[in-house]
C-alpha cells in the first residue's frame, strides 16, 4: 500500500520563491510612491509584516488587519506621508506579477503528480496566489488551490485543513502529508488537523520550537522516498504510475 495519496503543499517559500517575489514587488511599490527602496526600508517593512502575520497565526488578528496596517505602519516608521491602503493594493498588484519558483519545483511536481493528488494550501490573498500559481506553471499539477482568503480561515487552524480534505474527498488522514516551510503555520496546522507533516528547511535552520514535524527535508526531491513506494522510486520519469488504494 502506498505511503501518501494526497500531499498538501504550502506555496510561498515551498513551491514559490516568495523572498524573490517580495523583493521585486516591494521595491516597485516603494518606487511608485516616491520612497527609497534601500535595505533599511525593506528590512523595516519585513519586520512589521512578519509580526503581523505571526499575530494572525496566533488568532490575535484577522487577515484584513494585516493587509490594512502593514504599509501604514511602515509609513509611520519612516515618518513619511502616504496612504497605506493604496500602497498595499499596489504591492499586491506587483506581487501577483512575480511567479518566481523554488529551483527544480516543476520537475518535482511532475514526479509527485504521477503518484499522488497534489493541492496547494496557502495563507494569503486568493487572486495573488492563484495568479502566481498559474503563471509559474505549478497550478497545472494541482487538484485544488486552497487559499485562506477563500477558505475563510488561516493556517494553522484545523478548520483550514478540514475544509481542504472535505473538498478533495479525502477520508483517511493517515495517507495525507502536509509540506511547508513554516513550523508555526504549516507544521502546526498539520498537527492540529491530525496529519503527518514534513518541514521544508532548505537553509537548515535549527528548530528551537516545541513543534515537531514527522519529517524534515532540505530539498524538494527528498519528498520522493517519503511519498513513494520503492517500485515508484525505481520508475522515476515513467508516466501513468499513480498508485491506487
Amino acid at each position: 500500500m502506498a505511503k501518501y495519496y494526497c500531499v498538501l503543499l504550502d506555496a510561498d517559500n515551498t513551491l514559490l520563491d516568495f523572498d524573490a517575489a517580495e523583493n521585486k514587488a516591494l521595491a516597485e511599490t516603494l518606487y511608485d510612491f516616491g520612497l527609497e527602496a534601500d535595505a533599511e526600508t525593506m528590512a523595516i517593512y519585513r519586520s512589521i509584516n512578519e509580526k503581523l502575520w505571526k499575530r494572525l497565526e496566533k488568532g490575535e488578528i484577522r487577515r484584513e488587519k494585516v493587509l490594512s496596517e502593514r504599509f501604514g505602519q511602515l509609513l509611520s516608521a519612516l515618518q513619511a506621508k502616504g496612504n497605506g491602503a493604496e500602497m498595499n493594493r499596489c504591492y499586491l498588484q506587483h506581487l501577483a506579477q512575480h511567479p518566481d519558483t523554488v529551483p527544480g519545483v516543476l520537475n518535482v511536481l511532475d514526479e509527485l503528480a504521477e503518484v499522488a493528488t497534489l493541492a496547494i494550501a496557502s495563507n494569503g490573498v486568493e487572486k495573488v496566489q492563484t495568479q502566481r500559481a498559474a503563471d509559474s506553471g505549478i497550478a497545472a499539477y494541482m487538484e485544488e488551490i486552497f487559499v485562506s482568503e477563500e477558505v475563510g480561515c488561516d493556517k494553522p487552524s484545523r478548520k483550514f485543513f478540514d475544509y481542504a480534505l472535505r473538498v478533495l474527498g479525502i477520508e483517511h488522514r493517515s495517507h495525507v502529508l502536509v509540506v511547508g516551510d513554516s513550523l508555526t503555520s504549516d507544521i502546526q496546522g498539520g498537527i492540529n488537523a491530525g496529519l503527518d507533516t514534513c518541514w521544508f528547511n532548505p537553509n537548515r535552520v535549527v528548530n528551537e520550537t516545541d513543534i515537531h514535524p514527522k519529517y524534515e527535508i532540505h530539498s524538494l526531491e527528498e519528498l520522493y522516498p517519503i511519498v513513494m513506494e520503492d517500485y515508484e522510486l525505481e520508475n522515476l520519469g515513467n508516466k501513468n504510475r499513480k498508485h491506487m488504494g
